[in-house]
């Protein structure tokens, strides 16, 4: 099991910056160079249009039935509970709240230059370390 803090995963150029592309559904609360922290919100059967994520982990704050829809088509849906924390890699989709309900929650995204992912002894992990726990928090 790698224990492991994450320090700075990058998604490049995020040219579908969601909180300028969607800033009905997400609100810039924080951003430095090393994270940019977005509050969410999505009514009743709204929809996003395409836009993009760095890699980061989001926190439910009130849950939904939600439907994501990547650039290719693929369609995946989550029933988001409160207070639950998942991890994501970047990522570029629409969403759909296809509940009956609001639904909210905090996105913290990771930036900086490169992928780096840091071990808790601050040594980097491998690539291999680095996919296994992004897939074991991902799980989750």
């Amino acid at each position: 099991m790698v224990s492991a803090t994450l320090l700075g995963l990058s998604a490049g150029a995020r040219a579908q910056d969601p909180t300028k592309v969607e800033p009905q559904h997400y609100h810039l609360d924080f951003e430095n160079d090393r994270v940019q922290v977005v509050s969410i919100h999505y009514g009743p059967h709204e929809k996003s249009t395409m836009h993009d994520h760095p890699g980061g982990v989001v926190v439910v704050i009130t849950g939904g039935h939600l439907k994501f829809t990547d650039e290719k088509g693929k369609v995946t849906e989550v029933f988001a509970k409160p207070g639950e924390a998942r991890w994501f890699a970047p990522f570029k989709h629409t969403v759909e709240n296809v509940g009956g309900t609001a639904y909210n929650a905090v996105y913290v995204g990771m930036k900086g230059k490169g992928s780096t992912v840091i071990s808790r002894n601050g040594e980097p992990l491998s690539e291999l370390e680095a996919r296994e726990l992004a897939a074991a928090l991902t799980a989750r």
